[in-house]
């Protein structure tokens, strides 16, 4: 008896050796804000119960996480610069883009609110006068999606943070460079920092609402609601062509999952501990 139990438990861990070597999994590069904010560890495991796909993720900003893409270093990107996206798609890196739910962006500072703009209304207006005030300002830094964001900012304001501001071709130099710094850090570490220096800095709400209780931030939205602030998510599928080896079909299952209204209902179920929406589905 002893020597038949003995060969069942032998049999047993080579199947469970065998179905763990034969499990599918798959790498997605995404911006920080998705794994910030807990959507993920919410929606993925729904998916990975429906369909035994398993799914590592690498968060980093968007536009590592689009480098990481065409490298063929990921089979599917989830990010949040629509512009830079469809770049990539039509340069032949990626392929079947599509939108899949937004948030917006928004402006959080010290309560003190040292440049005096709670209550304004437009972002333009509040980069300038943050400017103006050489109120402290952390940037990401880091050619993510929030970062790109917040550099369109500065130019629709006619503000060169790194050392001056534009009128047309003339350069006003005001050595803003002394209050703007850029740390090359993911959203919640940037926020963390704008706090510790008592700044100013562009975040996404989701970010924002999953974290300012969790780090204890002693900052607030200082500006919200401005359309230019609109923050749009897209996902795409690495191409197979450029990349051989990448699971495409695996990836359009997830991809497929994402914008079916199962996926588009788990998106919009995900709430932050005081009922917050954070994401808002938009697939098409």
């Amino acid at each position: 008896m002893k020597k038949i139990a003995f060969v069942m438990l032998v049999i047993m861990v080579l199947c469970s050796a065998t179905l763990a070597f034969a499990e599918t999994r798959i790498r997605c590069a995404s911006t920080t804000s998705t794994q910030n904010s807990g959507l993920f560890d919410y929606i993925l495991p729904i998916f990975e119960k429906k369909t035994g796909i398993k799914i590592d993720i690498v968060a980093v900003g968007t536009g590592a996480a689009i480098e990481i893409g065409k490298r063929g270093d990921a089979d599917v990107v989830f990010v949040h610069a629509k512009e830079q996206e469809l770049k990539a798609v039509e340069e032949g890196y990626f392929v079947n883009r599509h939108d899949v739910m937004y948030n917006d962006f928004v402006v959080i500072g010290p309560s003190s609110d040292p440049a005096k703009i709670k209550g304004m209304k437009s972002a333009s207006e509040v980069f300038k006068k943050i400017a103006e005030n050489s109120a402290f300002f952390v940037s990401r830094g880091d050619n993510s999606g929030t970062h790109t964001k917040e550099l369109s900012l500065w130019k629709k304001a006619n503000i060169d943070p790194k050392g001056g501001s534009r009128k047309g071709d003339k350069v006003h130099l005001t050595h803003l460079q002394k209050w703007y710094l850029e740390v090359g850090q993911g959203m919640e570490k940037t926020q963390r920092i704008a706090d510790e220096k008592r700044a100013y800095t562009l975040t996404d709400r989701g970010t924002w609402l999953a974290t300012k209780d969790k780090d204890k931030l002693e900052m607030v939205i200082v500006l919200e609601g401005d359309p230019i602030l609109f923050n749009q998510y897209g996902i795409m599928a690495v191409n197979p062509q450029r990349h051989k080896h990448v699971k495409y079909k695996d990836a359009m299952e997830l991809i497929n999952w994402i914008i079916s209204k199962e996926g588009q209902y788990a998106i919009a179920s995900f709430r932050d501990k005081h009922g917050n929406q954070l994401f808002i589905p938009n697939a098409k």
